[in-house]
């Protein structure tokens, strides 16, 4: 992506959704492995569909993010870790996380494997973005509820910080907080 060209992102949530939005001109895809992701209703990627999907977007010129963009419980951490280690071993080019704490396995594991802070992390102020380079993110995802003068301060920071954002321009909004609302999880 160069500094004056958006990088247009796409979901997706099958091998079809996949292939379609590569043909319609997505610059990248993200997707869900089959555990720990936000899109539990998504037909999403085994390890060896991942590598599949992986190869069909690199030979096009297409990257590929993973989302592990949920909460994990303790006894969940060391297989998302292995999760990232398998996204890492299909060429993905970045991880979108929530979990704190994976990240931070994530980061120590593989340091080299770009963390994207995701929506559902709620990042709604510059201010978290030094934490956050810290941590090993490179990307945030903007909430969907900043108002232009926030998202605006956010870009400067994450700028000055070396960070890119990501910002939602279509798709459904959640009823409340960006990436919490409850009657989504429960219609999922």
């Amino acid at each position: 992506m160069t500094k004056n060209k958006p990088e247009i992102l796409a979901p997706a949530g099958s091998r079809a959704a996949l292939e379609a939005a590569v043909r319609s001109g997505a610059d990248a895809v993200y997707l869900g492995a089959t555990e720990f992701n936000a899109r539990r209703g998504a037909e999403n990627f085994n390890e060896e569909q991942l590598q599949s999907a992986v190869g069909y977007c690199h030979i096009r010129g297409v990257k590929v993010y993973l989302t592990l963009n949920v909460l994990l419980k303790q006894n969940e951490l060391r297989i998302g870790v292995e999760i990232a280690k398998a996204a890492q071993r299909a060429g993905v080019d970045g991880i979108i996380v929530q979990d704190l704490g994976l990240s931070r396995l994530i980061h120590t594991a593989l340091p080299q494997l770009p963390l994207h802070a995701s929506t559902q992390m709620s990042v709604t102020s510059a201010g978290a973005l030094p934490l956050l380079k810290q941590l090993g993110f490179c990307r945030v995802v903007a909430a969907r509820e900043m108002n232009a003068r926030e998202l605006s301060e956010l870009c400067v920071e994450a700028q000055r910080l070396g960070m890119t954002v990501e910002v939602f321009v279509h798709g459904a909004l959640c009823m409340s907080v960006s990436g919490q609302c409850l009657l989504s999880a429960m219609i999922g």
